[in-house]
C-alpha cells in the first residue's frame, strides 16, 4: 500500500508541474510494477543483499565457461537415460461407464539391464505402463519390479539392448547453493525430455503428500519442476543423479522437492532384490518433546521423543513400554527428534535387538526389544 501511495503522490507532483504527456508512460510503468509485486509472495520477506557477499558463478553455456561444466553438455550426457512414462487405467465416468484414463510421468534408467527409477504415484493402480526413450524406442508393457508407497518410490524394468544408464551420485555431498539440473517429461510435451537448471535451496526438507505419506530428507530446488516431471532425475554438474523429482509447492514460486538419492538407494536395492521393502517395526507412535508436553508430564526433560501410543502385541509392548514414556537414547546414543528415532530403526532389520533408554516418572530405565517386520511391508 505504501508503494502505491507514493506512486500517486509522484503522479500528483507531475500533474502540478504540467507534465501531462508523461502520465500515460508513468501509468504504464506503474502497471508493470504492480504485476511484479503481485507475483511475489506477500508473506515472505525478500532476502537481504549485500555488496560484500560474493555471488555464485552460474554454469557455463559452453564447456569451461565460469569454471563450471556446461549445462548443455551435462544434460546431453544424461538425457538419453531419462524416459517418458505413460500409464493407462480404467475409471468410471459421470454415468458410471468405464473410460480409459491416461497419466504421464518420468523416470531414469539407472542400470543397463533396464531398471528404471520413478515415483510410486506415477504408476500406482496403472493397468498398462508404456516407457519411451529419447532415441525413439518405445516399450509398451514395462514390468513393475516393486513399489514403496511410504517413500513414493518404484522400480520398473524394460527388456532392451544397449540401454543408456545414468550414474547414481552421492547426495550427502550436496551443499545449499550448488547448481542442479532437472530433466523430465514436463507437461508431456513432444520432442523429448525438458531440461531446467537451478540451485539447491535447502536440504533435509520434509513434506506430506496428498496420499498422507510423509517424505523426509528431501532436496529443495528452484530448478523448474512441472506436472510430468515426477520420477525424473535431479542431477549435479558431474552428470550424476542426486535426487528423484517428486513434488512442487503450489503456494510458492520455484519451490520443488526431490527425494535424495542416498535415501532412495537402499529402497531401490530392496525393490530390485525382493520386490518390496522389508522394514523393522517397534510398534509405537511418538511425538517430539515440547515445553507444553514437558509441562503436562511434569518433567524437567526438554529433549527426547515421547511415546503417544503402543500397539498391542508389538515389540515395544512386549518389553513394557507405555504411553508418556520419554525415549532419550537408542543403543546408548542420544535421541532428540522423531526423525533420529526413525533413522535409527530404518538401519535395523527384523530380528535385530534394540536397546531403548527411557524416562518414566523421572527415573531412567532401559529395555532391550527385538524388532519385528512392519505389517504390510510398510
Amino acid at each position: 500500500m505504501r508503494i502505491r501511495g507514493s506512486a500517486k503522490e509522484r503522479l500528483k507532483m507531475v500533474a502540478r508541474a504540467q507534465l501531462l504527456p508523461l502520465l500515460g508512460l508513468m501509468a504504464l510503468l506503474l502497471g508493470l510494477s504492480g504485476c511484479a509485486l503481485l507475483a511475489a509472495s506477500p508473506r515472505v520477506a525478500p532476502p537481504a543483499v549485500t555488496t560484500a557477499a560474493p555471488q555464485p558463478a552460474a554454469p557455463g553455456r559452453a564447456g569451461g565457461e565460469a569454471g563450471l561444466p556446461s549445462v548443455a553438455d551435462v544434460a546431453a550426457a544424461v538425457r538419453p537415460a531419462v524416459v517418458s512414462i505413460t500409464t493407462r487405467d480404467l475409471a468410471l465416468d459421470f454415468f458410471l461407464q468405464p473410460i480409459q484414463q491416461e497419466g504421464a510421468g518420468s523416470g531414469v534408467i539407472f542400470d543397463a539391464a533396464g531398471y528404471i527409477i520413478t515415483n510410486n504415484h506415477v504408476i500406482e493402480n496403472a493397468r498398462n505402463i508404456q516407457v519411451s526413450l529419447p532415441d525413439g524406442r518405445t516399450f509398451d508393457r514395462a514390468t513393475v519390479v516393486g513399489r514403496d508407497p511410504l517413500t513414493d518410490l518404484a522400480v520398473l524394468k524394460v527388456q532392451g539392448s544397449n540401454l543408456p544408464a545414468a550414474k547414481l551420485g552421492d547426495s550427502d555431498r550436496l551443499r545449499v547453493g550448488d547448481w542442479v539440473i532437472a530433466i523430465g517429461n514436463a507437461l508431456s510435451l513432444e520432442g523429448g525430455p525438458t531440461v531446467t537448471a537451478g540451485v539447491v535451496g535447502a536440504l533435509g526438507r520434509s513434506i506430506q503428500e496428498s496420499t498422507g505419506a510423509v517424505l523426509d530428507d528431501l532436496i529443495q530446488t528452484d530448478a523448474a519442476i512441472n506436472p510430468g516431471n515426477s520420477g525424473g532425475p535431479l542431477i549435479n554438474l558431474q552428470g550424476e543423479v542426486v535426487g528423484v523429482n517428486t513434488a512442487i509447492d503450489t503456494r510458492g514460486q520455484g519451490i520443488g522437492f526431490a527425494i535424495s538419492v542416498n535415501s532412495a538407494r537402499p529402497i531401490l536395492d530392496q525393490l530390485v532384490q525382493n520386490g518390496r521393502v522389508v522394514r523393522a517395526f517397534m510398534g509405537v507412535r511418538v511425538s517430539m518433546m515440547t515445553p507444553a508436553i514437558a509441562s503436562q508430564l511434569r518433567t524437567s526433560v526438554t529433549e527426547g521423543v515421547v511415546i503417544v501410543s503402543v500397539q498391542r502385541g508389538a515389540p515395544a509392548a512386549a518389553v513394557g513400554l507405555q504411553p508418556s514414556d520419554v525415549i532419550t537414547k537408542l543403543e546408548g546414543r542420544a535421541v532428540k527428534t522423531t526423525r533420529e528415532l526413525q533413522a535409527t530403526i530404518r538401519q535395523k532389520k527384523p530380528g535385530d535387538r534394540l536397546q531403548v533408554t527411557y524416562l518414566r516418572d523421572g527415573r531412567e530405565q532401559t529395555a532391550t526389544l527385538t524388532l519385528e517386520e512392519m505389517p504390510g511391508g510398510r
